[in-house]
């Protein structure tokens, strides 16, 4: 390689080498992340419970209130009325349409 080029190009080479090595931002830093900064939520159950802080960053445990922002309306969405069994609700629509009667048989 007795080309002027080849000289700068040599030194290009040796340096994307050395960069290859470094790698502190993606790969190598990975590693080293085995401390758990979040446990489950005894509220929410959420893997949202701050150990150190104890709060959870979900639903806002141990504080009474629960958790809910306006600018979150899907998070809303997930733990509001509807979600769950609705083991009394589901049957109110019905009833309430015949006037809540009770005790009568359909002919």
């Amino acid at each position: 390689l007795g080309h002027p080029f080849a000289a700068y190009l040599r030194r290009f080479l040796n340096v994307q080498a050395k960069s290859d090595l470094k790698m502190t931002k993606g790969t190598t830093s990975f590693g080293k992340r085995h401390n758990k900064s979040h446990t489950a939520c005894r509220r929410c159950g959420k893997i949202s419970y701050h150990i150190q802080k104890k709060t959870c960053s979900s639903c806002g445990y141990p504080a009474k209130k629960m958790r809910n922002f306006n600018w979150g309306q899907k998070a809303k969405g997930r733990r509001t009325v509807g979600t769950g069994r609705m083991r009394y609700m589901k049957t109110l629509t019905r009833r309430f349409k015949n006037g809540f009667r009770e005790g009568t048989q359909a002919k």
